[in-house]
């Protein structure tokens, strides 16, 4: 794996409400924003759904966690199963930029930048409003950018949930209150 997809690198908080979390990726850039677009790889690390790309277009993501990893790890019993989410693009540079809203915590910007052979993603989760949904945001982007990671890096993926729970108790130090 490359440097930045060691899972010691968590995310930042760049305003109270605002996360951002990095990851270094295989290239090139066609193949990264693939999977941020096309809803057969992005359900391989984050949720599927048909994306017409276009700036305010309309989609739904469907995520289905227990099936990123096999074995999925040991998830909370409210987050098993299939879980949806109305959703609008914000803004689109393809292949540099997608913003999406993102439910009732605000918006999410991707952003893709080359680097060599590599890809550096940021994303940036912004809007979140408590604590509690800013914990389970970070240690959730920390889980799927691992999996995604291994998928273009064509490792298998450590236990999502299992990946979720040992980051968010660090997310919880890291964080203020």
């Amino acid at each position: 794996m490359t440097e930045l997809a060691n899972p010691a690198d968590y995310g930042e908080l760049l305003r109270p409400d605002t996360l951002q979390i990095q990851r270094l990726l295989p290239g090139p850039i066609e193949r990264v924003w693939a999977y941020l677009t096309e809803s057969d790889l992005r359900r391989q690390w984050l949720a599927a759904g048909k994306m017409n790309l276009g700036a305010g277009e309309t989609f739904e993501f469907v995520w289905r966690n227990d099936e990123l990893t096999d074995p999925p790890g040991q998830g909370p019993a409210e987050h098993s199963g299939e879980h949806r989410m109305e959703s609008r693009i914000t803004e689109l540079e393809p292949p540099f930029k997608l913003s999406i809203e993102w439910g009732s915590t605000g918006g999410v910007t991707f952003e893709l930048e080359p680097k060599g052979d590599e890809v550096l993603l940021t994303v940036t989760h912004h809007r979140v409003s408590d604590r509690s949904t800013l914990l389970s945001v970070s240690s959730g982007w920390h889980a799927h950018l691992d999996v995604l990671v291994a998928r273009l890096s064509g490792q298998d993926p450590d236990p999502f949930w299992d990946n979720v729970n040992r980051v968010r108790s660090e997310y919880e130090r890291r964080l203020p209150a």
